[in-house]
């Protein structure tokens, strides 16, 4: 393959003016700086093999397809990734959109472009129920190639880029979903990867795509407050260099301005106003050494008064993408607080770049290539973890949101060991970072040498000690105040498989109960007369079939007289089992009696838990209700669900505190009426004199039946509180 450099040339002076062409020959211009000719060659074949493959197809944004795979590959090479990736982002689109398969591609440029191709294709052959199911199982299959080639994120991210760059052609619906994707998920992963001049791009993008007149507000008004503050970092720029000279100090000094995403955040975070927020504008200095960083510290704090509580040290402890600086705010002139960044040449590139430095800077072997490179082979093994604990794609994608957001604090362990954790962790997020078995078999710890409940908060500073007991397992309530994903996927995955066992020891306790009512031995009977049994309801196994009527999806009963029926007269003698000819409320219920409990009220939507009750069926509560908390009912407690078409009335108890007006009973009463909902009893409490307490059993169809009557009734001016029973 021959290719024209002489097009290379003539496009040259244009290159870097106009980021949004798209010609092959300016591609191949950027390349050719790092790569040699067989690499450039092997590009320009993958660009030649897309472009057929693409051939007569268009974007929405009216040219030609292939340019949105050489405007990827463009990014990727202006951060000097190689030759594969390259290639894999001019390929990245042709299993997902054209006849091309992986096979052909690896024929032609390898094994390894392939899997790249594959791992950043969607699942396009694939039935899904939704499209928050398709989005997880698709950012799933992403983030688990990433796990094997790092490269497949980079391609990933690229293409986001570029879409988010020509996103202004989309629909605003699906403008908007896909910025909110990109704020909750790319965004983070590349912030979390540490390739920050991609993040903050892609920040700007989704935010502006996402809510266009609040970014249009916020570039107005840091556009007209730009002179003011300017002048106050020029004051301090000409200060800290004169400083600099006369300490023989070689240092960049540069102003930088806060993005409009990262003002956004700021704002909406603190409840601040634009003019409370004084770091929109600040500084960043540049050294050769940390011994200059360090020197430059106490030289800027001689100058200008530092604000207390405000200076941080990412170079002794850096984040966790492996960012590192000293942030500091002083006080500048007109007591204006300012922000300084001060870094070393290496730690400055390496918070632009994060893991892409890996290729940027690799002949240089720095050790901040493998800092980043070790705390992203961690994250990435911990993604593996929560992948195999995850119930499915969309509980595995909460869990990596979580992780994605981590606002860190530092602890020790005994060892003196330093531990990140996120902002809020508690005892227990410290146990599963140290080993999942330390967390499963905690049951105490130690705070600074002193006992403290596993719930407290973490702070920094803080020396934690973790005691265990062998005996001690996973507590459901942890799941209420861990932060981490991997403490929260171990414990749910923990959780489940107890759960299984449990139900099915619940399920032949049932069983055995309702046989021996007929002088039959469960333990008595074949294993294969089960079978029939299996194959027809669909499980694979007799221990899935005792698990399903331990959760009460199957009730014991009706297995028992499917397995030895009765006549219609033995029927008619058992008044704790009858046919049912009215629309199931509670799934698997055919047979039973079920009753609802006046102690909670449950309705449709609410989670629940089936009690058996001997000559009431089944008594349906909500679950955490009071009174199956203070009963011993662990033998009688099934796990219930509502039928997914439920029809009929439910009783619901709600409480108002009122002020005490003329009339305002009977301005509730018309609410409730109005919104077709039938009130079955009133009761009223006079509390103070001042306010009463009035009480409603209405009659409704569910929770958002109920959520429409109480939003529509705290409008009435004298309701002061409303909640449920």
């Amino acid at each position: 393959m021959v290719i024209n450099t002489d097009t290379f040339t003539e496009n040259k002076a244009n290159l870097y003016e106009d980021p949004s062409r798209f010609l092959i020959s300016d591609l191949c211009h950027i390349i050719e700086d790092y790569m040699n000719e067989e690499q450039v060659r092997e590009i320009y074949n993958a660009y030649l093999f897309s472009a057929q493959a693409h051939e007569g197809q268009f974007r929405k944004t009216g040219e030609p397809y292939i340019y949105h795979p050489i405007s990827v590959a463009r990014i990727l090479a202006e951060m000097h990734m190689d030759s594969k990736s390259i290639a894999a982002a001019i390929l990245h689109d042709v299993i997902e959109d054209t006849k091309a398969t992986k096979e052909s591609i690896a024929e032609h440029f390898g094994e390894d472009v392939s899997e790249l191709v594959d791992g950043v294709s969607k699942l396009t052959h694939i039935q899904f129920k939704n499209k928050k199911e398709q989005q997880a199982q698709n950012i799933q299959k992403v983030l688990l190639a990433m796990t094997r080639d790092i490269r497949v994120i980079m391609i990933k991210l690229a293409d986001r880029l570029h879409n988010m760059r020509t996103l202004g052609v989309m629909r605003p619906e699906k403008k908007r979903r896909i910025a909110k994707e990109t704020l909750e998920i790319y965004v983070p992963i590349a912030n979390r990867l540490g390739i920050n001049s991609l993040r903050l791009e892609l920040e700007d993008l989704g935010f502006r795509a996402m809510y266009p007149m609040r970014y249009k507000v916020l570039e107005h008004m840091i556009s007209q407050s730009s002179g003011h503050r300017k002048e106050v970092i020029n004051k301090i720029h000409t200060a800290i260099t004169n400083r600099l000279k006369e300490m023989n100090i070689d240092a960049g000094v540069r102003a930088r301005r806060k993005h409009p995403f990262s003002l956004y955040k700021k704002m909406k975070d603190k409840n601040l106003a634009y003019k409370n927020i004084f770091d929109v504008y600040g500084l960043r200095v540049v050294v050769d050494t940390v011994d200059d960083c360090y020197r430059l510290l106490g030289v800027v704090h001689n100058l200008f008064k530092p604000v207390a509580g405000k200076f941080k040290d990412y170079i002794a402890i850096p984040k966790e993408n492996g960012y590192q600086s000293l942030h500091t705010v002083m006080f500048g002139p007109h007591g204006v607080p300012l922000e300084v960044q001060i870094r070393t040449i290496e730690m400055d590139m390496f918070a632009e770049s994060g893991i892409a430095a890996h290729w940027l800077y690799k002949e240089k072997d720095e050790k901040g290539v493998f800092d980043v490179q070790t705390r992203t082979r961690e994250w990435l093994t911990g993604l593996l973890e929560m992948q195999q604990s995850a119930g499915d794609s969309v509980e595995f994608l909460e869990n990596v949101k979580v992780d994605l957001f981590p606002d860190e604090l530092y602890v020790y362990t005994p060892g003196g060991d330093i531990v990140k954790l996120p902002r809020n962790s508690t005892p227990v997020d410290f146990a599963y970072s140290v080993h999942t078995d330390v967390g499963h078999t905690c049951v105490a710890c130690k705070l600074d040498n002193r006992f403290a409940p596993l719930n407290t908060p973490l702070y920094s500073g803080q020396t934690v000690e973790i005691i265990t007991s062998a005996s001690s397992h996973p507590n459901p309530a942890w799941l209420n105040y861990v932060v981490t994903a991997k403490a929260r996927s171990n414990i749910r995955s923990y959780l489940k498989n107890l759960r299984a066992d449990e139900a099915i020891k619940q399920g032949r306790r049932l069983l055995s109960r309702y046989l021996r009512e007929r002088n039959i031995i469960l333990e008595d009977l074949p294993e294969k007369i089960f079978d029939d049994l299996v194959i027809e309801y669909g499980y694979d196994s007799v221990n899935e079939l005792l698990e399903d009527i331990g959760l009460g999806n199957r009730p014991a009963s009706l297995i028992v007289r499917r397995l030895f029926p009765m006549d219609d007269d033995s029927l008619e003698q058992r008044p704790s089992e009858i046919k049912s000819l009215t629309p199931l409320d509670i799934k698997g219920t055919e047979g039973m009696v079920v009753s609802y409990a006046k102690c909670c009220y449950p309705i449709p939507g609410d989670q629940i838990l089936g009690v058996l009750s001997k000559g009431r069926g089944i008594v349906i509560h909500q679950q955490g209700c009071n009174n199956i908390a203070s009963e011993q009912l662990t033998d009688r407690a099934i796990d219930v669900k509502w039928d997914d078409e439920v029809k009929n009335e439910f009783s619901c108890l709600i409480y108002l505190d009122v002020r005490n007006e003329r009339g305002v009973l009977a301005r509730l009463a018309t609410v409730i009426s109005d919104e077709a909902a039938n009130i079955e009893h009133v009761e009223v409490e006079d509390k103070d004199g001042v306010t009463t307490t009035i009480s409603f059993l209405i009659s409704l169809h569910g929770r958002k039946h109920l959520a429409n009557i109480m939003r529509r009734l705290r409008r009435v001016q004298a309701v002061l509180k409303i909640w449920r029973k």
